[in-house]
């Protein structure tokens, strides 16, 4: 009887050590899903929302403090290259009520304190960036290996398709017209310079578009679509490529009589993509994603997120958190922090 008990009590810690417990933070109450978050240290960080607001922590997110509130702003992406300099998109005019803001992009350069409008790319067929993404990578300058910054910012959703690039950490940008590559565009990765991916929809009318996923191999330049869902009433929401050749991506699918939702996989560095099962529930909607690595990741949803382990095969439901639109996961030499936003901030300390 005593093996019995000592083993049901091992088998017992063994369940529990495999649900690591996610924290909500202690937020500002806000009536809908807020769209990103973002942390340049495990005790840095920002996250922002559609009533314009930014606020920022200096301790993992135990505490936040408010930094900006500019109403007829919606804030919709996030990003910073250090401590101090950082952009937010604005998802513009003309697609939520309420939102008087043409300005699609802000910078700080003193962490947050205050903000200002980069003109550069003030074009009235800008309408707001959806997506941003910093790339630090190295290069030979006169006999010297020497480090720079690239921005990019995307949108948006319900169109135009727009793309964003500053190659000198936000001092100068280059605009691209993919209005003839997407309709709308959701979010924006780039594994080095050369190699980028947009999620996208085929159609701005959700009930005609198809998820759309392209790729680029020249820095932004020219896109070639590699994965284009069967479906309509679908789009790409985010993705995420814990190594340069294993992505992923949400398929965020509108139609709740197709039961059968799914994730796309890639393990050819972006070439071709596989759809995997994700969950049977036709009212069941993917926003955020999130991976440790190849195989250990999270996939946000209207309820809670799901957890997978072995790279997308198998899905576990963890009950935490509403409308996770974004998952960040930072490492450090201390441990690892895995942040999702929302309705709720939540956190998962590993």
């Amino acid at each position: 009887m005593k093996i019995i008990l000592l083993f049901m009590l091992l088998m017992s810690g063994s369940v529990f050590a495999q649900q690591e417990p996610w924290q909500i933070l202690k937020t500002v109450a806000y009536p809908g899903k807020q769209d990103d978050i973002f942390f340049v240290t495990r005790q840095l960080g920002w996250y922002i929302n559609g009533a314009g607001y930014i606020y920022n922590t200096k301790d993992g997110g135990t505490t936040w403090a408010e930094q900006l509130h500019q109403p007829g702003t919606y804030f919709r992406s996030i990003n910073f290259i250090d401590d101090k300099i950082g952009f937010a998109g604005n998802i513009g005019t003309d697609y939520f009520d309420g939102v008087t803001d043409p300005q699609p992009l802000y910078q700080t350069q003193d962490g947050g304190v205050t903000w200002t409008q980069i003109k550069d790319i003030t074009d009235q067929d800008i309408k707001g960036i959806c997506a941003l993404d910093s790339l630090k990578s190295t290069y030979i300058n006169a006999g010297h290996l020497e480090t720079r910054t690239t921005i990019y910012g995307a949108g948006r959703v319900g169109g135009p398709a727009k793309l964003v690039i500053s190659r000198d950490a936000g001092v100068t940008w280059k605009k691209y017209d993919l209005s003839n590559y997407t309709a709308m565009i959701q979010d924006v990765k780039f594994i080095n310079e050369s190699t980028g991916f947009i999620c996208a929809g085929s159609d701005p009318d959700v009930t005609k578009a198809h998820a759309q996923i392209l790729k680029t191999n020249d820095g932004g330049t020219t896109w070639k679509t590699v994965f284009m869902s069967s479906r309509p009433l679908e789009i790409i929401w985010k993705c995420t490529f814990p190594t340069d050749q294993v992505g992923y991506a949400t398929v965020l699918n509108f139609d709740q009589t197709s039961a059968q939702k799914v994730v796309a996989k890639t393990i050819d560095g972006g070439e071709t993509w596989q759809e995997l099962p994700l969950a049977v529930d036709g009212r069941l909607q993917e926003f955020g994603i999130g991976f440790l690595d190849k195989d250990n990741g999270w996939v946000g949803a209207m309820d809670g997120v799901w957890r997978t382990r072995d790279g997308g095969a198998s899905w576990l439901h963890e009950p935490v958190g509403h409308a996770i639109n974004k998952i960040r996961v930072v490492k450090d030499s201390a441990g690892t922090s895995v942040f999702g936003i929302g309705v709720e901030v939540i956190k998962l300390e590993l």
